[in-house]
């Protein structure tokens, strides 16, 4: 029996938060869009990652801020259980019946299930049980054709004008022996866990590995931190070296240069008793056991069952990891009619949630302006005549996603925080940009002084010598994270050292430290 299809202007695959944005967006000119989505709608970030991991390092800060100001008492070790029940109350309890009235009340049409191209302008979605032919909210979980003896419904879904991807990434596990069946950790497990192990072996030292490595040293878990080569690779190496000394003052055991050989695991599948520890033997044939065992080796663009081959795509079209390789107006290259677009970790291009909303708020603006029937003369041809041209010589424009080359910003939420934007000063150099990097203790600034008697703090920017604008800047240290906008926004701007003279920063405040950076630069 042949399936319907049903008719929409656009189908947006992947309903986290990039794919919500780029629906929106796309809406916004008079187009009917059809909203896929697998699990919950409002993705990895809200329920899984970003959200809950921010919630689980809170209550370490706090306290370790309660300590360092005289005239407050040590408050104690953070309740875990408190903890954890404030984790469910940001996630909902991973009920998503809130993320489903706002796609209801942006007039976007949500689907449930797993979709995957199947042709030109198609999109097959195999239905979650229990969601029968109808858009369904709320978060009831769905049976697969094994459980229940019957093939999936599904539902075909024509897209007039076009198809964005926005199906994220899905993690690495190393092929290393033993490892798989050991039942590790990733992410998900970390972030949703009601219980704090006695002990924890990390794997990577990336933002998941030492975010999580603070968050369980802080919840009481005996902590090993095992990277194969330094703390926070892609950040300036003063940053990883800052962090990797304050987890072991926390108590957790940072191995760097650590490569694991092998996992051992007894008890898997046993009805009685349940898994026993992780035994983990290193290259140097040391061996840590541990009651679990966490690996955030990284991520991959989630394109293995995007249908990619449907539309004329192989391997040899796609990017690192499998990313769908996109132009600057995120538009898929290599498929004929141009007609796919992609935004967020599945282009491989800027793996954060906030760089993937970038980017899918500018493909939502793309498809509106060039399909809406309401688009006027706001195409992304004529919206901007005259566009500012940026680092790279790439334009800057609403249309086109540059800060994903030049000002790409991340936030790393350890103790302390670590901030950057742009390229690290090695990248700077490697791509050819004459630098110079000016670097500051941020204990020295008088606002940090005030902040706490034993602030430790460090800041960088990049100058580029020939324009004498910035290009990069980095921060650590408390609150990093709020300090990096002001940064952004010089980046983004290109303001020029001359004028930048005269922002001037409130004292005592920690932002004093461009003033200092300025002055330190010969200005």
């Amino acid at each position: 029996m042949s399936i319907p299809e049903e008719t929409f202007d656009v189908v947006v695959i992947g309903g986290g938060p990039v794919g919500e944005n780029a629906a929106d967006r796309a809406s916004r000119t008079g187009l009917s869009v059809a909203l896929v989505e697998s699990e919950l709608v409002g993705g990895e970030c809200s329920y899984w990652a970003c959200m809950p991991s921010k919630v689980l390092l809170r209550a370490g800060a706090v306290r370790a801020l309660a300590k360092e100001t005289p005239g407050l008492r040590d408050p104690g070790a953070p309740d875990a259980a408190a903890v954890f029940a404030r984790r469910d109350e940001i996630t909902s309890n991973w009920d998503d019946s809130g993320q489903v009235s706002w796609v209801e009340s942006a007039g976007l049409t949500l689907v449930r299930g797993h979709g995957r191209l199947a042709g030109e302008r198609l999109v097959e979605v195999t239905l979650r049980a229990g969601t029968g032919s109808e858009a369904q909210g709320g978060a009831e979980s769905g049976l697969g054709e094994a459980e229940t003896g019957e093939a999936p419904a599904k539902r075909l879904l024509r897209a007039r004008h076009a198809v964005i991807a926005a199906t994220g990434s899905v993690p690495v596990l190393p092929g290393t022996p033993g490892l798989a069946e050991a039942a590790p950790w990733s992410s998900r497990e970390a972030t949703a866990a009601d219980t704090v192990p006695e002990s924890l072996v990390v794997v990577g030292g990336g933002v998941v590995g030492v975010e999580m490595a603070n968050a369980y040293a802080d919840l009481g878990a005996r902590v090993t931190l095992l990277s194969r080569g330094g703390l926070l690779s892609s950040a300036e190496p003063f940053a990883g070296e800052m962090v990797a000394e304050s987890l072991a003052a926390l108590g957790v055991d940072v191995r760097t240069g650590a490569e694991v050989a092998s996992v051992e695991r007894p008890g898997i599948g046993a009805e009685d008793g349940g898994p026993g520890p992780v035994t983990v033997t290193l290259a140097d044939g040391g061996t840590i056991t541990a009651a679990e065992i966490l690996v955030a080796t990284g991520r991959v663009p989630r394109t293995a069952d995007l249908g990619i081959e449907s539309v004329g795509l192989d391997e040899s079209g796609l990017g690192r990891g499998g990313a769908l390789v996109v132009d600057e107006s995120l538009q898929v290259t290599g498929v004929p009619g141009g007609w796919l677009y992609a935004c967020g970790d599945v282009t491989g291009r800027a793996p954060t949630t906030h760089q993937g909303k970038y980017q899918g708020r500018i493909v939502g603006d793309v498809v509106a302006a060039r399909y809406g029937t309401e688009a006027g003369d706001r195409s992304p041809t004529s919206g901007d005549p005259e566009p500012a041209v940026g680092q790279e010589g790439k334009p800057w424009s609403r249309y086109a996603a540059t800060a994903d080359h030049s000002a790409r910003v991340q936030v790393v939420f350890t103790r302390p925080q670590v901030s950057w934007v742009g390229p690290t000063e090695r990248e700077a150099r490697a791509a050819g940009i004459p630098v110079e990097a000016v670097s500051y203790d941020l204990a020295w600034v008088a606002g940090a002084s005030v902040e706490s008697p034993g602030y430790k703090g460090r800041a960088q920017v990049l100058v580029d010598t020939q324009r004498r604008v910035l290009v990069g800047a980095t921060f650590v240290g408390p609150d990093a994270g709020e300090m990096l906008h002001a940064a952004t926004i010089a980046v983004v701007g290109e303001v020029p050292l001359d004028r930048l003279w005269h922002a001037v920063p409130a004292y005592p405040t920690v932002s004093e430290v461009w003033l200092r950076f300025l002055e330190s630069y010969g200005l």
